[in-house]
């Protein structure tokens, strides 16, 4: 009788688990919409979404208005720089170039050289003609090595590795290893410049630099922009465990970068991110840890004291919206929100298949609480 019901109740077990295992997989895969009671009804039928009113109200926009190329709006400059590359005059993205090296400000040229390299990286017939009739021009030099590095992640692609044909991953190394040249040439027309160095982080990751090799590319940088967020950003991927470090390594970088960085460089909320990086919850309770907490406000009163024209501040607004509201601390949330709306081109919505469908279900969340409290 006892043999009889196993061979009975066996398959019987063996199709709940699979269905309990399906559901869990579900559960998993779209935990953060559970991280905060109130989940609404456009979130649970997927698409369909209407802007609450108490959003509409504050004039912050549907999702289907979010942008979700970048973390706030382009400069005026680089967008005219880039219209006139994609016209064929290449003059604008020079200017722009040369006007940063003069002012050494290098955040924001290893920002104008990853966007330009980028642009280039789909057509670089305006590069061409650049180069062409400025062949030491240095700032050139270093939109090619962007670009180069752009041209290869291109070809990999953005799928996980098992989903990466050998074709590409071929593209990929042969594309990088020239991308090293190409740096070590813009390094030599601009010895100031860390912009060569920290584009060569994401060759590094690509071809799987050793850590020794990774210490001296960033005694490199670090000699010459000891709190450029850009590099920090870069080199935490490098440390996390995702790409060629660990847990542990990535956590005690960005502790040491925020231990270090004066306040307004934005460096303060690495910590956050590392976090972020590493997290493998399900319920978001790891952001209201003491420690987590008193990072958000050290992150906080870093972009307080930050320039308000700083380039990567929005990025910093979005992760400290994220944290804020998982925190429940609706109102601070509600105010970096409200700084960032229109876009979710940033950590962490990027990371999420659907960023906008995120952002706005955390934002509106927030929202509608500081509505329900006043």
């Amino acid at each position: 009788m006892t043999i009889l019901l196993w061979v009975v109740l066996t398959p019987i077990a063996l199709i709940v688990l699979a269905i309990v295992g399906y559901f869990l997989k579900a559960i998993v895969s779209g935990a953060v919409e559970g991280w905060r009671e109130g989940t609404s009804e456009n979130d649970a039928n997927g698409d369909a979404y209407e802007l609450p009113e108490e959003c509409a109200a504050l004039g912050l926009l549907p999702r289907d208005r979010l942008d979700k190329t970048a973390p706030g709006p382009e400069p005026e400059v680089v967008t005219a720089a880039l219209t006139a590359a994609v016209a064929g005059d290449w003059k604008p993205a020079a200017e722009l170039m040369r006007q940063t090296a003069e002012a050494k400000d290098w955040e924001r040229r290893s920002g104008f050289a990853y966007t330009l390299g980028d642009k280039a990286a789909e057509d670089d017939a305006w590069l061409l003609a650049w180069e062409t009739a400025r062949p030491d021009d240095p700032d050139a030099a270093v939109v090619r090595a962007r670009s180069t590095v752009s041209l290869a992640w291109n070809i990999r692609g953005a799928k996980r590795a098992t989903s990466t044909t050998s074709e590409q991953f071929q593209g990929f190394h042969t594309v990088l290893a020239r991308s090293r040249e190409e740096m070590a040439r813009a390094a030599e027309l601009n010895p100031a410049d860390p912009t060569p160095y920290i584009t060569e982080i994401w060759t590094g990751l690509g071809l799987g630099y050793p850590h020794a090799e990774m210490d001296r590319l960033w005694a490199e940088i670090t000699a010459r922009a000891p709190h450029h967020y850009e590099a920090h950003f870069s080199a935490l991927q490098y440390w996390c465990k995702k790409w060629r470090g660990s847990k542990e390594l990535a956590h005690a970088f960005a502790a040491e970068t925020a231990a270090k960085a004066p306040l307004g460089s934005l460096l303060k909320v690495f910590p956050l991110i590392a976090h972020f990086e590493h997290d493998d919850t399900s319920d978001g309770d790891f952001t209201k840890t003491p420690e987590v907490l008193a990072l958000v406000d050290a992150a906080l009163a870093d972009a307080a004291a930050a320039d308000p024209d700083h380039p990567r501040l929005a990025e910093v607004r979005h992760v400290l919206a994220y944290f804020l509201s998982f925190q429940d601390r609706d109102a601070e949330a509600v105010e970096q929100f409200t700084l960032v709306d229109g876009y979710v081109g940033s950590l962490p919505w990027s990371y999420d298949g659907d960023p906008a469908r995120l952002y706005c279900h955390l934002r509106d969340l927030s929202v509608k609480a500081v509505a329900k409290a006043s």
